[in-house]
């Protein structure tokens, strides 16, 4: 027996039953595209296609395209790279840790999360291959056995741990998001069969991998869910913390310090929840999905940016205090130079966007306001890209000896490529979000007559 108090806020509007639910969810993938779609694609697909220029013009010419330098040797992609890594994270978490704590407002989020985890860590992986200058000698950083060379990884490298790390959590995480679909890939194969679409039907026939919905296939379905589940709650957590010890492990002031792993898991779900917000609210209103993504999902997901906001905030004073504390002027003189050195502005962009923006959202008005939680979403976002461009560019661009301090200024190939992989990365999307059912509308079913609207003003429980 299940009971929700009706102080709770339903998380199904309106006047919703099993069948409605199937309806709103499976008929946009039936129909046409709509103009704003196309719109919006077509912009996403320019800056796509720019990208992909600016990378062939970069495996072309070389590396020197970039505003690299002797002294800045890493910088712009490898900024982007983080910054892509940090935005997967929060999908995995709202499928797989929420999912075992049985959490039920996940349900409304959690396919354009999980699709949200696969796309972003696509775009990260791109950037360590294009950054290696040969990517047609990419295959260097897998484990190759010695009969094809006497090539072998240097497993004390954290870069390989990068390539073990991305790789494991980018498998967990597709095959976690296409079991989640399966249910769904049938519902839009039979509905095809009944209306006679014999392509549709039979695309889709292939994706469903026999799905039969009897009681077995969701018996096996659950058990294999949590399962996937179990084995990616470890895997946010060790993603971003490998990827934090490509830096904590080197003996570069600003770099080296234990805070590091925490410090960017926490960053990296506070960039990722706030992604989940620009691409929720986008979704809710151009799939016209408003009685499943509610203001109270809206709300939820605002209190744990504001959560995570506080303890990255935490974090960089934190980093401030033990340089002060350490007595080593190396390490103080890099975050002095941070903050009041020739990048002083790029430091007081991350500050503000990431410490100070997400205080707003103790404000119920502000926190509830679709609009003003769109717009906060995206500014956390550029400020947590700051805040990767002032820990990698800031403690290298002013060596120990004067003779080493140069400046970085991106040219317009690091600029396209970045802005490409963001038009790849909503091209991905949009396509997700036509073709593939948005919300997981087999799970929403499950909690129709515990919160949906229509049953708590009835009074009915079960």
């Amino acid at each position: 027996m299940f009971h929700e108090s009706s102080i709770r806020e339903p998380l199904i509007l309106g006047e919703k039953d099993y069948r409605q639910i199937t309806e709103d969810v499976i008929s946009p993938v039936e129909k046409k595209p709509t103009t704003f779609w196309w719109i919006a694609i077509s912009i996403t697909g320019t800056a796509a296609l720019w990208g992909i220029l600016c990378i062939c013009y970069t495996v072309g010419v070389g590396i020197g395209t970039w505003g690299l330098n002797r002294t800045v040797g890493w910088a712009w992609d490898i900024t982007n790279f983080v910054w892509w890594i940090g935005i997967g994270h929060a999908g995995t978490l709202i499928s797989a840790v929420l999912l075992l704590f049985r959490s039920r407002w996940r349900m409304g989020i959690n396919r354009s999360a999980e699709a949200m985890t696969i796309f972003a860590v696509m775009m990260a992986g791109l950037f360590p291959i294009i950054h290696m200058g040969r990517v047609w000698l990419a295959y260097w950083t897998l484990p190759l056995p010695n009969y094809l060379g006497s090539l072998w990884v240097n497993i004390n490298s954290p870069l390989f741990w990068d390539v073990c790390a991305i790789s494991t959590y980018f498998t967990v995480s597709l095959v976690f998001w296409y079991l989640g679909l399966i249910p769904d890939f049938g519902t839009v194969r039979d509905r095809a069969k009944i209306a006679g679409a014999k392509i549709r039907y039979r695309a889709y026939h292939i994706l469903s991998f026999g799905w039969s919905g009897r009681v077995k296939d969701w018996i096996r379905h659950e058990e294999v869910s949590l399962v996937l589940a179990g084995l990616s709650t470890p895997l946010v957590f060790s993603v971003h913390s490998i990827v934090s010890m490509d830096f904590a492990t080197s003996v570069v002031p600003g770099w080296h310090t234990t805070i590091f792993p925490p410090y960017f898991v926490l960053g990296a779900l506070f960039s990722g929840f706030a992604m989940v917000l620009t691409l929720t609210i986008i979704m809710r209103k151009v799939m016209n999905l408003k009685e499943y993504i509610t203001v109270k999902h809206i709300e939820y997901m605002n209190l744990i940016c504001l959560l995570t906001g506080s303890l990255v905030g935490t974090a960089y004073l934190t980093e401030l205090f033990i340089s002060w504390y350490s007595g080593v002027e190396y390490e103080q003189y890099a975050f002095i130079n941070r903050a009041t050195g020739p990048y002083w502005w790029a430091y007081a962009c991350m500050m503000t966007c990431n410490v100070i923006s997400p205080q707003l959202f103790w404000f119920k008005k502000i926190r509830r306001s679709i609009p003003l939680a769109f717009f906060l979403s995206i500014i956390i976002n550029i400020g947590m890209w700051f805040e990767r461009f002032v820990i990698i560019v800031t403690s290298i661009h002013r060596e120990y000896i004067p003779s080493m301090w140069t400046m970085f200024h991106p040219t317009f190939v690091d600029v396209g490529i970045y802005v490409g992989t963001i038009g790849i990365f909503f091209t991905l999307f949009l396509l997700f979000a036509k073709f593939f059912p948005g919300i997981a509308q087999s799970e929403l079913k499950t909690i129709l007559k515990i919160s949906g609207e229509k049953y708590k003003q009835n009074g009915v429980h079960h």
